[in-house]
């Protein structure tokens, strides 16, 4: 790798973790708003294909390592593959899946000690990048600053909720026993080709105890 890529990913790195946390999104009246009609403009902004470059912040407990990463994502298809460095240049990990499972997965360097990170990550990506949308049978309820969607999920429940300006998907939590087991935070969005992307994402994973944070870089959709 050369000097002057090595330089960009410390930047990039210094970026992601000097601009945290995230800038919350205004909350407004949503009294006129339609639920249905919400959910399908954000779904018809959603795009099928893309690609990311991304800064990448992980913290568990006492460990913590920051990354830049490579994402392409085929919603249509469910299919994705991301891999990921450190800004040394030494490849983390790298990992593929669809909507059956991880295809393919590999941990390198420091955390080839750390369990099966590759799959962790997969699994994570799968909550972030996909099912971005409540199904039509989803319960409502119509909140003053907040359109709140859950349905059933597992053995237990997704809830979606849209607010802010623009009206946008916001958060996405997954419940068991009425406790939040992970909740993704979808921050600063931007807009390319007539599409949106978060510049932010936040991933908090409570069972595990542990944080995944998101910065984009770059977009190709």
């Amino acid at each position: 790798m050369s000097r002057l890529l090595v330089a960009v990913l410390a930047v990039f790195l210094a970026g992601c973790v000097s601009a945290l946390p995230f800038k919350e999104a205004a909350l407004v009246p949503l009294d006129a708003a339609d639920p249905q009609a919400v959910v399908e403009r954000f779904r018809s902004g959603n795009p099928e294909r893309f690609q990311l470059l991304n800064t990448i912040v992980f913290e568990y407990t006492w460990f913590t390592f920051a990354g830049i990463g490579y994402l392409e994502v085929d919603a249509k298809d469910h299919f994705y593959k991301v891999a990921c460095m450190n800004h040394m240049g030494v490849k983390l990990f790298e990992v593929s899946g669809n909507r059956d499972g991880v295809l393919s997965q590999a941990a390198i360097g420091p955390l080839a000690d750390k369990g099966d990170i590759a799959r962790a990550v997969g699994d994570d990506i799968m909550r972030v990048y996909f099912d971005l949308v409540p199904s039509a049978q989803a319960w409502i309820a119509h909140k003053k600053t907040r359109l709140v969607f859950r349905q059933p999920s597992d053995a237990g429940a997704l809830e979606y909720v849209f607010a802010g300006e623009p009206l946008v998907l916001r958060t996405k939590t997954y419940y068991e026993d009425n406790r939040a087991v992970w909740r993704v935070s979808y921050y600063d969005y931007r807009t390319k080709n007539e599409k949106h992307f978060p510049a932010g994402i936040i991933l908090q994973n409570y069972r595990h105890g542990y944080r995944l944070i998101v910065r984009q870089k770059e977009i190709r959709s």
